[in-house]
């Protein structure tokens, strides 16, 4: 799980956090039927293992209490993000609070609509008053190996990260090094491990599964990470997670004075069939900001925006100029929003063109503020020695990952952008890439790369951006 500036959780075996400052993230309402049962009647560690023990058993079907549940993460907020679909491939997420019981006894979780102090649900401190310490938003990036894109787009907005290795394992599964791989890619430096499941198994089995996690993480980003032992079906050291995220998961430095600059991870149609037209709302946008400050009334830009080809093939993109009329942190109606969880953000946008996710990898800011788009990217190559999270035979070791060629086919994740990209030719350590679709980033930022093997994207290495080539943005009509 990743973090931002405040925190949040994931089920899948990564789970990552993001930190933030102390405002809250809105739950965006889409044509979903609810679920009467509120997220806070779940403890989210339970709900998160529930999920994560349903989706890698390749269960479609959602038990009863979960049908059209859906949670979305804050960056404001400790979360934990579990966004449910059919096909289990988006991102999900939720926002937690973490408050201090008196005299430190204890650090409890609790949804984001609970008060900042609570009366203290502590034996012997039922008359003291609990202390906010910070709001943590859960971002779950499912686990499974065909899903990586998936998760590396998640993980491009996160702070720190919860690793889930079931008790009952034999050993780590193999997708999990390349969950850490991926990490550390994304410069992922802050990780917890929970070692969940321990009411399943005798001591001695979860202590020599702990010896071999130890061994499974050294001289990996993960080295010298504490391993939490936890079961949430009883409840077992839930506060010792939230103690450790608290106190472990630093607060980011955030730039409130840059242009507003946010990544969009999801977008969403909020409108219901059978609305009149003067009840037809905007299209939402759900995202993290990466700096600056945004504000209702603000007009934004989004880019690359829409993207066509004209008669010889060659891509356009037209930025979509918009407005800001709402901002929410999940229930929260906010008037501003600054970096940190994760942000819903309600515009003046035609909803045709952010139904089923369709501005994910898109970023949104202050009109001509944004970086340029490009379409063919010079990226200086650091490529993996070895293939991480494909299953071996005994002893066997991993296969070597070639050296890229001329033609070959890969995976971009640029921010929470995937996409196809062709070698159009290779020196060294650097390589030019023609894009499938174009993206809007910064020379400097970091991508990861993947290959197919055996009929799956694999995680082959990472690169840095260096030049490339960029479209003609058309001017603002604003």
């Amino acid at each position: 799980m990743s973090f931002a500036t405040e925190t949040y959780m994931d089920p899948s075996p990564l789970v990552k956090c993001t930190t933030g400052g102390g405002t809250s993230i809105p739950t965006v309402q889409t044509s979903q039927p609810e679920c009467s049962t509120t997220c806070s009647s779940f403890p989210f560690l339970q709900l998160i293992e529930e999920l994560s023990d349903m989706w890698h058993m390749g269960n479609p079907l959602l038990s009863k209490p979960y049908q059209g549940f859906r949670l979305f993460v804050l960056k404001m907020s400790w979360s934990a993000t579990l966004l449910l679909s059919s096909a289990m491939q988006t991102l999900r997420y939720t926002n937690v609070k973490m408050i201090d019981a008196p005299d430190q006894c204890a650090t409890k979780s609790y949804g984001s609509g609970k008060e900042d102090s609570p009366l203290c649900d502590v034996p012997g401190f039922e008359n003291c008053r609990m202390k906010l310490l910070r709001h943590v938003s859960f971002v779950d990036c499912p686990g499974h190996d065909i899903l990586m894109a998936t998760m590396l787009n998640g993980a491009a907005i996160m702070d720190g990260a919860l690793l889930l290795i079931a008790a009952n394992e034999s050993r780590p599964q193999p997708q999990t090094s390349e969950h850490l791989a991926a990490v550390e890619i994304m410069r992922l430096k802050h990780i917890i491990i929970l070692q969940k499941k321990v009411d399943l198994v005798q001591e001695n089995v979860a202590i020599n599964q702990q010896e071999a996690i130890q061994k499974f993480i050294q001289k990996t980003v993960a080295d010298g990470a504490p391993i939490v032992p936890i079961s949430a079906q009883l409840k077992y050291n839930i506060d010792v997670v939230c103690e450790y995220i608290v106190k472990r998961i630093p607060i980011p430095e955030r730039n409130f004075i840059s242009p507003p600059v946010m990544i969009v991870i999801r977008s969403f149609d909020v409108n219901k069939p059978g609305f009149e037209v003067g009840e037809i709302r905007g299209g939402v946008a759900g995202g993290s900001i990466l700096r600056g400050v945004l504000k209702v009334n603000q007009f934004i830009e989004v880019r690359p925006g829409i993207v066509v080809k004209d008669e010889s093939g060659n891509m356009k993109c037209t930025p979509i100029y918009s407005r800001i009329v709402s901002l929410y942190a999940e229930q929260n109606e906010l008037q501003f929003a600054v970096p940190g969880g994760l942000i819903g953000v309600g515009t003046t946008m035609d909803p045709t063109l952010t139904r089923a996710d369709r501005l994910v990898g898109q970023v949104l800011g202050e009109v001509g503020s944004l970086p340029e788009v490009f379409v063919e990217l010079e990226v200086n190559l650091f490529l993996l020695r070895r293939l991480v999270g494909v299953r071996t035979k005994g002893t066997e070791r991993q296969g070597k990952v070639a050296k890229l060629t001329k033609g070959k086919i890969l995976m971009l994740n640029i921010g929470s952008m995937s996409t196809g990209a062709r070698v159009l030719a290779v020196k060294n350590d650097l390589a030019k890439l023609q894009l499938t679709s174009p993206v809007c980033t910064s020379k400097g930022e970091k991508i990861a790369l993947s290959r197919r093997v055996e009929k799956h994207w694999r995680l082959i290495g990472w690169g840095q951006i260096q030049a490339g080539t960029t479209l003609d943005i058309p001017p603002c009509s604003i």
